[in-house]
Order: structure tokens, then sequence, then C-alpha cells
């Protein structure tokens, strides 16, 4: 049983970092060769695949991962704080870019499972988060430029944005159930 579960969630992550792009390990490739060492980010470059409260919460952190996925709900008792600079792909010369993946998908980069993030309160402190796929429930606070929510995804609960330019950066497709708001 343990041999089958293994097996599953290696394909499940597979499925999930399919849709990252196909071109990944060559931009990873791509950076860590030409790339000079003062300009390689310290952060891992590849996707974090988490199912449990302490793993997502050390994968949305500055030492984390530029995607963090998760493969079921997850619920986390105190407030969580995505912070620190990432790059597409992980590419130190790419754009700046992190995602959130509340989804799991198939071959055809459909979504075939949508996740809850059960959370309090959810910070974001990384520029150009995308959250997508799933639901965050809880209140949602932005403080840096370029947050996405997609159509594909939900805020259970307020999304507030410390500045008017930080509200205007950010597009949201997705719903809102609570109020959206500077404050």
């Amino acid at each position: 049983m343990k041999l089958f579960k293994m097996i599953l969630v290696a394909g499940v992550s597979v499925a999930v970092l399919a849709g990252c792009g196909a071109n990944e390990d060559k931009a990873t490739n791509s950076a860590a060769t030409s790339a000079p060492a003062a300009e390689q980010t310290d952060a891992v470059t590849t996707a974090s695949i988490v199912n449990q409260a302490d793993a997502f919460t050390k994968a949305v952190s500055k030492d984390g991962n530029w995607i963090i996925a998760i493969l079921n709900d997850v619920t986390i008792a105190e407030e969580v704080v995505v912070a620190g600079e990432f790059h597409d792909k992980g590419a130190a010369d790419g754009d700046i870019y992190r995602k959130i993946a509340l989804y799991s998908q198939d071959a055809d980069h459909k979504i075939t499972a949508s996740y809850t993030l059960t959370v309090p309160k959810f910070t974001v402190q990384s520029e150009n988060l995308k959250v997508e796929g799933g639901t965050i429930k809880g209140d949602v606070y932005v403080e840096a430029k370029g947050f996405t929510l997609p159509e594909t995804a939900t805020i259970d609960g307020n999304l507030y944005f410390t500045s008017e330019d930080l509200k205007a950066s950010a597009k949201i497709d997705g719903k809102v159930t609570g109020t959206t708001e500077v404050k």
C-alpha cells in the first residue's frame, strides 16, 4: 500500500509539474551555466509539492520555492506570509514571479481537483504572486505589486491591499466572497 501511495503521489506530482512549463529544465540549466554566481538565486528552483501545514509554510517563505502546489485541503492555524523574490521557473534572469497552485491537473493541463487552503491571515509580500485553481479560506493582505487571482481561484474572505497602487497593479478575475479594499 505504501508503494502504491508513493507511485500515486509521484504521478500527481508529474501532472502538476507538467503544467509549470516544458522548458523548466532548460531554463534552470541555462541559468545555472550562463549566469554569474552572484546573480543566481539561492532558492530551490523546482516546485514544492506539499500536503501538510509545516511544509506549506516553509515552501512560501523567503527560503522556499517559486511554485508551491498542494495535493489536498490544508489548514494552518497561524498567519501565513508569502515572502521573498523568486523568478519564473527559477531562472535568475527570468521575470519576477511566484505561483501557488491549489489544484491537481491532468496531462492536458486541465484542472481535475481543486483544494482549499484555510488560514486566518494570508499575507502576500512576494511580487507577482499568482494564486490559482482553488480557494484560500481566510483574509488575504497584499503588500506587493502584481497579485493575480485568475478565474479558477477564490478567496473565501476579504482581500485587502496596503495601497491604491498595489490594488491597481493586481489582476482579480477570480471570486472574492468578502470585501476588496485598501486598508
